[in-house]
C-alpha cells in the first residue's frame, strides 16, 4: 500500500491511497471537510465524509502527470516504470503543479 497527502493551497485536504490490490481511495481529512471556507478539491470530489473509491487512478490525479517525452524523461531519470502512474504522481506532484493541488508522499 502506498499513500500520499493531498494538499490544497498547502493545507491538507485528504489522503490518496493505492491499495495492494490496485484500488485507489481518496478520503477528505476531517478538519478540511468541516471547514466551510475550504472548497472541494475538484467537482469530481464534492466534499463528503465517505471515501471515493476507483479501480484506476482517478482522472483528476492522473491528469496532473506529464505526458509523452516529458513523462519518458521523468520516468527514466527517476527510475519509475512508465506504467506506474501513482509512483510518478508521488515523485513529481509535490512542487510546481498546475493549480492549487499538490501531493506529498507519506
Amino acid at each position: 500500500m502506498r499513500q500520499a497527502l493531498v494538499l490544497s493551497n498547502k493545507m491538507v485536504a485528504g489522503t490518496l491511497t493505492e491499495t495492494d490490490d490496485m484500488r485507489y481511495i481518496f478520503q477528505y481529512d476531517d478538519p478540511y471537510l468541516i471547514d466551510p471556507t475550504q472548497r472541494a478539491i475538484s467537482l469530481a470530489f464534492p466534499k463528503r465524509k465517505e471515501a471515493f473509491i476507483c479501480d484506476e487512478l482517478f482522472p483528476f490525479f492522473f491528469n496532473m502527470l506529464s505526458e509523452g517525452a516529458n513523462k519518458a524523461m521523468q520516468c527514466k531519470s527517476l527510475k519509475i516504470d512508465e506504467n506506474d502512474a501513482f509512483g510518478l504522481l508521488l515523485a513529481t506532484a509535490k512542487y510546481d503543479t498546475i493549480g492549487t493541488i499538490t501531493i506529498e508522499k507519506l
